[in-house]
């Protein structure tokens, strides 16, 4: 088995679950900046040439949230089954990170990878922080009864939303959310997440925290 990954992308989400799971992988680091994701050696396992891919069972997966129900169905275990009451909830929450993952990237490319900062559209960055504390109020009320997205317990759809939430309170602030923040601080005090964190390396943020700036 052999995750194709970058510190701080959507990779992280498999390589925690890989971890929570405790399956034997190897680690290929790639880089966004080099070209080598448009390569035809990567385009072969993910066609759009974006990170995840998983080598496993003789073929590559691509996208995060289909990697992370396959892994789950695969070991059977860290997500309900089908016929399960929590089994829509689960795939709800899957993809509803994936959902605020797309107003992250969008606020990542406008923060951080535009160049010159004269390209930046500050309308976009104001929309896209009100699209992202959208996102988050839905997390908070989620979070106000319980310590992870399924009553159950911890499943593999936090790892795919807890991955999210260092990005997110980089955009917004963790003081606005005290129900999110206490579940950002379960996660990642999770073993798991830690030896995720140590072989894949960190967050890609060189600031706490991101304001908008003046027009």
């Amino acid at each position: 088995m052999r995750l194709h990954h970058i510190p701080g992308s959507r990779s992280m989400r498999v390589l925690w679950l890989l971890e929570e799971l405790g399956l034997s992988y190897d680690l290929q680091h790639w880089s966004l900046t080099d070209g080598s994701l448009r390569s035809p050696e990567f385009l072969a396992m993910s066609p759009a040439g974006r990170i995840p891919a998983l080598e496993i069972d003789d073929r590559a997966i691509f996208e995060s949230g289909a990697i992370v129900q396959y892994l789950t169905e695969r070991e059977g275990r860290l997500a309900p089954q089908p016929g399960d009451p929590e089994r829509a909830d689960f795939l709800e929450w899957v993809s509803y990170a994936e959902t605020q993952g797309a107003t992250l990237q969008s606020l990542n490319i406008q923060h951080i990878f535009l160049r010159p900062e004269a390209a930046r559209s500050i309308p976009m960055m104001k929309l896209e922080t009100k699209r992202l504390a959208v996102t988050a109020r839905a997390l908070e009320n989620q979070l106000s009864d319980r310590e992870t997205l399924l009553r159950s317990g911890f499943s593999a759809a936090d790892c795919m939303m807890g991955f999210n939430i260092d990005a997110l309170f980089r955009y917004v602030p963790a003081a606005d959310y005290p129900a999110l923040a206490g579940y950002r601080d379960r996660m990642e005090a999770r073993p798991a997440y830690l030896r995720a964190i140590e072989k894949g390396g960190d967050s890609m943020y060189a600031r706490d925290f991101y304001e908008i700036p003046d027009a």
